[in-house]
């Protein structure tokens, strides 16, 4: 009779987890390139107005996003339920657009000012003495480069 018997290993052998961080960072870094980050919280409600013949805007970089529309139900309180003009995150009135404009245009080089797009995004239910009162602020301050948001209407 021997002194030493062999021990016979039961089971599957270990998985290698010498490539898990391998693994994660690849993830990861995916997640990190394809997600794109909220630029602004709504504080008005856009349903936007259908239109047969839409463009895309070229360079998205160069607009500047103007929100006319009523407050959502959080900020009626405070604001009422007319329609308000929203720059930035802000609530503002219509003397706020030469000020946002202002900073825009700060925000940019001087070469691109010129082609910047000021883009109007309203609510369809909008009056339109609103939207006149905000084109012309525009035009005070010399942007004219001006473009309405819109929806790609159902072709039949």
């Amino acid at each position: 009779m021997s002194k030493f018997s062999k021990k016979t290993k039961s089971g599957s052998p270990q998985i290698s987890t010498a490539s898990l961080p391998d693994i994660v960072f690849m993830l990861l870094f995916f997640f990190m390139v394809s997600t794109t980050m909220k630029e602004e919280d709504y504080k008005v409600t856009i349903k936007l107005p259908t239109a047969t013949q839409v463009k895309k805007v070229e360079d998205k970089s160069l607009v500047s996003y103007i929100y006319i529309g009523a407050p959502t139900e959080k900020w009626q309180e405070q604001y009422g339920s007319k329609p308000v003009l929203q720059l930035n995150d802000q609530i503002a009135n219509i003397g706020g657009v030469q000020q946002y404009i202002e900073q825009e245009r700060a925000k940019r080089k001087e070469k691109d000012v010129p082609k910047m797009t000021y883009s109007l995004k309203v609510d369809e239910n909008t009056e339109m003495g609103l939207i006149v009162d905000v084109k012309e602020e525009l035009r005070n301050v010399q942007a004219l480069r001006i473009n309405y948001a819109s929806k790609r209407a159902d072709k039949k």
